[in-house]
């Protein structure tokens, strides 16, 4: 794998066809877009940040108390080389600026998950947009680790990064909203819709994944696990979400306060590009004058 520079800028083209379907369905999946040695190191990253926990890390139990369990931790990749090295140097930024026609990819956040066997915890229905302050052009990887059958996966509404609506950020722990519905900072949000309750009414997408397969999502785009996923085998994720040109930062909520507070502090707030030594840039244009 590369040593030293930025992301890798030569790679496969993504057909004009999976473009147009990401535009589309706000989702793709991409089939053995990573090499082994870049989960390798994506692994022993995972390792060494659970032996070694950030302050920011959550640990989740289906029952409250007990049990497998689903963890998760983030903004990670500048204090795990590991991670850094996977962020700057894969082909993962050169990927989105592609689906997203892009002429700057720059990283907003790295994430990543781990869900034991047995695991009864799940993340609700969501979108991304509104956890957090950020706004613009984006989208995530979503890179599993493991082998992952669609039915412990993760699933998506296609097409709903395109219904401009704004879902209330829910706290994975307790799926409970974070806020009461309505206008806040000047933005009209909603109750995530019911998708458990009635699944065959959205046009709902998962995948079968074998490592170095991933998926590409617009951050507008709804996703969850269904109610009956339950995985068979512990899964890990991670994931890295970007941001073209557009990207600045839009403050929401008192949601987002634990997420604000860290970007305040290395000198971010709002109206400011999602630019600088905090959201490194990975991926230029090599055209652009």
């Amino acid at each position: 794998m590369p040593k030293s520079g930025k992301a890798e800028q030569n790679l496969a083209v993504i057909p004009e066809e999976t473009r147009a379907a990401f535009r589309r369905d706000g989702v793709v999946c991409l089939r053995q877009a990573f090499d082994p040695q870049w989960l390798d190191l994506l692994g022993s990253g995972i390792a060494e940040n659970l032996e070694r926990p950030s302050p920011k890390q959550e640990i989740r139990h289906g029952d409250g108390g007990s049990g497998p369990r689903y963890i998760e931790d983030f903004w990670v990749w500048s204090e795990f080389p590991a991670f850094e090295t996977f962020v700057r140097q894969s082909p993962a930024a050169a990927l989105a600026a592609q689906l997203l026609d892009a002429r700057r990819i720059n990283l907003v956040m790295d994430n990543w998950f781990l869900r034991e066997a047995g695991a009864t915890a799940r993340p609700p229905w969501h979108h991304d947009i509104s956890y957090f302050d950020f706004e613009g052009s984006m989208c995530v990887l979503w890179l599993p680790l493991d082998a992952t059958a669609k039915e412990d996966s993760i699933a998506f509404v296609r097409g709903s990064h395109l219904w401009n609506r704004l879902f209330m950020r829910t706290f994975f722990a307790d799926h409970r909203a974070a806020a009461a519905p309505g206008v806040i900072n000047g933005l009209r949000y909603e109750m995530p819709p019911d998708i458990d309750a009635a699944p065959d009414d959205y046009d709902l997408v998962s995948f079968d994944t074998s490592p170095g397969d991933c998926v590409f999502f617009d951050m507008r785009c709804l996703h969850g696990a269904l109610g009956a996923s339950t995985p068979k085998a512990t899964v890990r994720r991670y994931t890295l979400r970007m941001a073209k040109e557009d990207g600045h930062i839009r403050y929401r909520g008192d949601w987002a306060k634990q997420e604000r507070a860290i970007m305040e502090a290395a000198g971010h707030h709002e109206g400011d590009a999602l630019v600088g030594d905090f959201f490194p840039t990975l991926w230029e244009n090599p055209q652009a004058g």
